[in-house]
């Protein structure tokens, strides 16, 4: 359930009609409900409520305003991050150092300083390598770090190629049948506590199936590891349930994913960790648009709309769909191909696609916008950034401000000898 619903034929997010964002804020602007945002996190810890000790981190990457991870840490979450940028952030929003686990298969030395500085819960180590580094920046401080080595097992999470982690050939994570020697050389070393181990196997996943397999394998090797004589008290079980992105669209509930987990866990006496990111924010944002002008095609019309690639990078990053629908809808409707302005193919949402009829200065928006949406950000073309809204009730603020292309050309410099 989301918060985005039409009263008196028109759209509102919350208590707030969407024409009135348009007019305040402009567009392209994503949109996101606190209620809705709050209601995830809330329907994922009941889901969870059988797991008698465990972290639920908020995925950074998937929505790093500083407004929602406020939000979210507000609701006890706290945070699963990717890089030195994304700790500052759930440490501006209020986020406790303890309650923040570093992933990650490409942390530099510096990253690493940061984060032991910064007193963080736990490095999710990614490789040999990296772990030997670790020890070494965190024994020449007096420091240890704790840690999880994050396993590769070799499941296919049955996901899209590019957001899937788990299988043989992913970047990510050591691969199982290795993982207990290389748990053991990591565990002598100074300067690191290696308490546990971590998987992730993909992004919006439409069966627990996969990863009910992996956690299996998981469990596994905590019996193996104990077995070895190595103390593991806590597991991360990444994140990835997937959220609909069409309508009447039906894939596992937090609920059935709780159960799953606690029915594979209940012996294995450790903290779980979870890091769930679409599930919560996905459906709690929307990018407003507006229509630029409809053009005839060949075969079906192109409403081209004043959002883009650069806005919304996931429909030509992945083919990925966003239902898209009128702010204020006639009841007409058309075949059309929803298209952006910017000079690329690939910046096209989707092609004959039926909608609502649409014509020049309409309002309408994609839906499922609130994760990988304006985190994907750029650019291209020159245009700017994207703005964005959070909406509380009847109220709403701009969270993130429109940065137009004049300020980004203003941070660039032309050297003399150009002159």
């Amino acid at each position: 359930m989301d918060h985005f619903t039409y009263l008196d034929g028109v759209m509102h997010a919350e208590n707030v009609p969407l024409p009135r964002i348009a007019a305040e804020v402009g567009t392209p602007v994503y949109v996101y409900s606190r209620a809705t945002l709050e209601r995830h996190a809330q329907v994922f810890r009941e889901a969870l409520a059988d797991v008698p000790d465990k972290l639920i981190a908020f995925a950074v990457k998937s929505n790093p305003n500083l407004a929602v991870l406020k939000v979210l840490g507000a609701q006890g979450m706290g945070a699963d991050v990717v890089s030195v940028g994304e700790m500052r952030r759930a440490l501006a929003a209020g986020i406790a150092p303890g309650k923040i686990v570093f992933s990650g298969v490409g942390k530099t030395a510096a990253e690493m300083v940061a984060a032991l500085e910064a007193g963080i819960g736990q490095f999710n180590i990614e490789s040999e390598e990296e772990g030997i580094e670790l020890a070494a920046l965190a024994a020449e401080r007096g420091m240890t770090a704790q840690c999880a080595l994050r396993i590769n097992p070799d499941v296919d999470a049955g996901t899209h190629d590019k957001i899937s982690t788990g299988k043989a050939d992913n970047k990510f994570g050591v691969p199982i049948s290795e993982a207990g020697q290389i748990f053991g050389k990591l565990a002598g070393l100074p300067g690191v506590n290696l308490r546990g181990v971590a998987v992730h196997i993909g992004s919006q996943l439409a069966d627990l199936a996969p990863l009910e397999a992996a956690f299996a394998k998981l469990g596994a090797l905590v019996t193996a590891l104990r077995g070895a004589g190595h103390t593991i008290s806590h597991v991360d079980l990444g994140g990835g349930l997937g959220v609909p992105y069409r309508v009447g669209e039906v894939l596992p509930a937090p609920a059935e994913y709780g159960a799953m987990v606690t029915r594979v866990t209940k012996d294995w006496g450790v903290t779980l960790i979870f890091e769930p990111g679409r599930v919560i924010a996905g459906n709690a944002g929307v990018l407003l648009t507006r229509v630029v002008r409809v053009k005839r095609g060949i075969n079906d019309p192109f409403v081209i709309v004043d959002a883009a690639m650069n806005d919304l990078a996931r429909p030509a990053l992945y083919g990925a769909y966003h239902h898209f629908e009128a702010v204020e809808p006639k009841g007409a409707r058309m075949t059309a191909n929803i298209v952006g302005p910017i000079c690329e193919t690939g910046d096209t949402f989707a092609m004959g696609r039926e909608c609502d009829a649409l014509v020049a200065g309409d309002l309408a928006v994609f839906r499922t916008a609130g994760a990988y949406g304006a985190t994907m950000a750029s650019s291209y073309n020159s245009r700017g950034f994207v703005a964005e809204v959070l909406v509380d009730g009847d109220r709403f603020a701009v969270v993130a401000d429109r940065i137009e292309a004049g300020a980004i050309m203003d941070a660039e410099r032309v050297p003399e000898w150009l002159a």
